[in-house]
């Protein structure tokens, strides 16, 4: 199942996207969940399935006629991973590290797909980062190969886009990660059973004004998806509607010569197989 959320004239609403059209889940059924998250938390996502099986045509919306909304409106952790490609950590100032390297964005930092990535007055050096998104499905602690990816309620496309100048101000990452909406995530929350186990396989790019600037595969992931979560849960107990953010290939714009800044009037866009297309404007932050 491929599911979105959006803007209704009356508030946040979710569609099921079909071949034909997205199917406003909330004028098929009034009483389903009006967000993905409630409906994981609840479980209730087979009230989607079923609104999508009783649509007609006449009920269906344009895709590109909606005013998204972030897939996870209020996530309890958004959790990310630096240096997860082999190919990433070699055009850097770090090496491999043989853990995985974490830390944590907020939810102030994150936009919806089509709308604008703030580049903010106090530096130029807005970065981008194609990666996979994991959306945590159920409470999850001391996961295994073999449940780990029980714990998964679906995939999107996200932006970890990055102040790179005050990413480097001290050794925390948090301050560069986290300027207001520059963390692009959507728009397609895409079930598991739409994609190979644990996304293997799947070709993620980014392009900035329609040229490709990262191009890898997700199995060039140096710590895959069940490892990480395996990882994760060691220590911190996952809950239903958290992120996990799998890390960007190689081609980010600080390793280029010269160094390739996203600025006003860009477009940017991420792309990942099976999972979806997440385009977003940059735009200077007003003075």
């Amino acid at each position: 199942m491929r599911l979105v959320a959006f803007e209704g004239a009356d508030g946040p609403r979710v569609g099921v996207v079909t071949e034909n059209g997205v199917v406003d889940v909330s004028v098929i059924n009034p009483s389903a969940p009006r967000d993905i998250q409630t409906a994981i938390n609840e479980n209730r996502m087979g009230e989607f399935t079923a609104a999508a099986e009783q649509a007609g045509d006449q009920t269906l919306l344009n895709y590109d006629d909606l005013d998204f909304l972030l897939p996870v409106a209020a996530p309890g952790k958004i959790l990310c991973l630096g240096l997860n490609y082999m190919e990433h950590v070699n055009e850097g100032i770090f090496e491999k590290q043989a853990f995985p390297t974490v830390f944590m964005r907020c939810v102030t930092s994150m936009v919806p797909h089509n709308r604008p990535v703030i580049r903010p007055q106090k530096s130029i050096q807005l970065d981008y980062e194609a990666e996979l998104a994991l959306v945590i499905g159920k409470r999850a602690k001391h996961l295994t190969e073999e449940n780990a990816l029980d714990c998964i309620a679906g995939y999107t496309c996200s932006n970890d886009g990055s102040v790179r100048e005050y990413q480097r101000h001290t050794v925390q990452w948090s301050m560069g990660k986290n300027f207001d909406q520059t963390g692009p995530l959507g728009p397609d929350f895409v079930t598991p059973d739409e994609l190979p186990s644990a996304a293997k396989g799947l070709k993620i790019e980014c392009r900035l004004n329609g040229e490709t600037v990262q191009s890898s595969n997700t199995d060039m992931m140096m710590f895959p998806v069940v490892e990480t979560l395996i990882y994760l849960t060691e220590g911190i107990t996952l809950e239903p509607g958290d992120v996990v953010l799998m890390g960007t290939p190689s081609g980010v714009g600080h390793a280029r010569k010269p160094p390739l800044w996203m600025k006003h009037g860009d477009v940017v866009e991420v792309e990942i197989e099976g999972v979806g297309l997440l385009r977003n404007p940059i735009v200077d932050e007003a003075v």
